[in-house]
């Protein structure tokens, strides 16, 4: 369980995050509902493919949150393989999604995330939009930072992508040979590039290696969205306050603003 010294009520995360500077959002889950098409990939991916080799158990939801949720994509098909006792080799990112490869399961599975996302789309959470709106208009620098290969596309699907000047992303990461969550890598890059120091930075993440990651980071604020994680298990993982909607947090920075 988590120390009470190491968690803040709300009104104490209004006073931490009132004296910080910039806020760091993870994308999936936290901006947009997208963790749920990548849900819907992972299934697609997993479920036939563990039943085409007799493994059991199945691929279930528990397997995205212990395995997968907020890792780099590659990771996650190793982690879950290896949890089932299956080695593949770890082949190559230009591997075609037929491929039987640590790689080429991921190329698969991106292949599902981007059918999901042409024929269903997505929206941003309208409580995160108003979050958004109300950081930006109070003074604080914004950055995305995502271990997903396809934040670009998405920020552009749900019309955010010109409220980022800096998105640290999977190919951001690659391209800089950054470590991914739970790793701080790529956070305590988004920080660099916007010119403050992690102390100076709110986290804001829905995901176990997220939350890891502002913690080991030594963050100013490790804000939780629970997005079906759960409250408790962000908290064990080192959020210092969690949230079911960024809305919750309006009308205590309105007030913090305003003071």
């Amino acid at each position: 369980m988590t120390s009470p010294l190491n968690t803040f009520t709300l009104d104490e995360a209004r006073g931490r995050f009132a004296g910080l500077s910039a806020v760091l959002f993870d994308l999936d889950g936290v901006l947009t509902p997208t963790a749920e098409v990548h849900m819907q990939a992972w299934s697609r991916l997993f479920t036939p493919y563990l039943a085409s080799r007799g493994v059991t158990p199945g691929y279930s939801d528990e397997d995205y949150f212990r395995f997968i949720d907020g890792r780099p994509r590659y990771d996650g098909v190793r982690d879950l393989l290896l949890a089932r006792g299956i080695h593949l080799p770890e082949g190559d990112v230009t591997d075609a999604p037929t491929e039987d490869t640590v790689c080429g399961l991921g190329n698969r599975k991106n292949s599902a995330f981007n059918e999901t996302l042409a024929e269903e789309g997505v929206k941003a959470y309208p409580g995160s939009v108003a979050f958004l709106d109300a950081v930006t208009a109070a003074g604080y620098a914004v950055a995305v930072v995502s271990s997903s290969r396809n934040a670009e596309p998405v920020l552009e699907a749900a019309g955010l992508r010109d409220r980022f000047d800096v998105v640290v992303d999977g190919l951001v990461a690659v391209r800089n040979s950054i470590a991914g969550k739970p790793s701080p890598a790529t956070y305590e890059y988004a920080a660099e590039l916007l010119g403050f120091s992690p102390a100076e930075c709110v986290v804001v993440e829905d995901a176990h290696s997220g939350v890891q990651a502002g913690r080991d980071g030594d963050f100013g604020l490790v804000l939780g969205v629970n997005r079906g994680v759960g409250a408790q298990g962000l908290l064990d993982s080192g959020a210092d306050v969690v949230v079911d909607d960024l809305l919750e947090f309006l009308p205590i920075l309105a007030r913090e603003v305003s003071a």
